[in-house]
């Protein structure tokens, strides 16, 4: 546990840097960082997301999108959070990937994470990857948010 608390000690250090912020050394490339970790220490890093979240002493503004929560906030708007369990029941689980997929699109998931106006010092942070597998895949997610996050670093989790 101690490599992955000073991996986490370490990410915040840098979060917190110009050259994070400002996406310098990247050599052109769009500013996203993956942290990546064994699934037994989810409960470990959700805590440290969690603190992010609420540090007042950090010198960045961290926004948090939790794709779960995004994909559920998707589903209720639809009004089709109730009938998914029991069309799962009748029709199946692949049958409810499909129409979900239809529904949760990657558009759909960035037209919730979009805000405006940018601020010097925000960090998107991406959470829930792995709850919301298969509904969203980060990789295509990813590519749907660039184009509107340009100018903020994105944290994936």
């Amino acid at each position: 546990m101690s490599e992955l608390n000073e991996r986490l000690d370490k990410l915040k250090k840098l979060i917190q840097t110009e050259d994070f912020l400002e996406g310098k050394g990247l050599s052109n490339e769009v500013n996203i960082r993956i942290f990546c970790y064994d699934p037994k220490d989810e409960m470990a890093v959700r805590h440290f997301t969690e603190q992010l979240v609420t540090d007042q002493s950090l010198n960045c503004r961290i926004i948090e999108h939790n794709l779960y929560k995004t994909f559920l906030s998707i589903c209720e708007d639809k009004n089709i959070l109730e009938n998914i369990p029991p069309m799962e029941d009748r029709k199946g689980s692949a049958f409810i990937k499909e129409k979900l997929g239809n529904v949760a699109k990657n558009t759909t998931f960035v037209e919730k994470m979009k805000y405006e106006p940018h601020g010097k010092g925000d960090v998107i942070m991406i959470t829930g990857v792995g709850e919301a597998f298969p509904f969203i895949r980060v990789h295509s997610l990813l590519d749907a948010m660039q184009p509107h996050f340009t100018d903020v670093p994105i944290l994936v989790f």
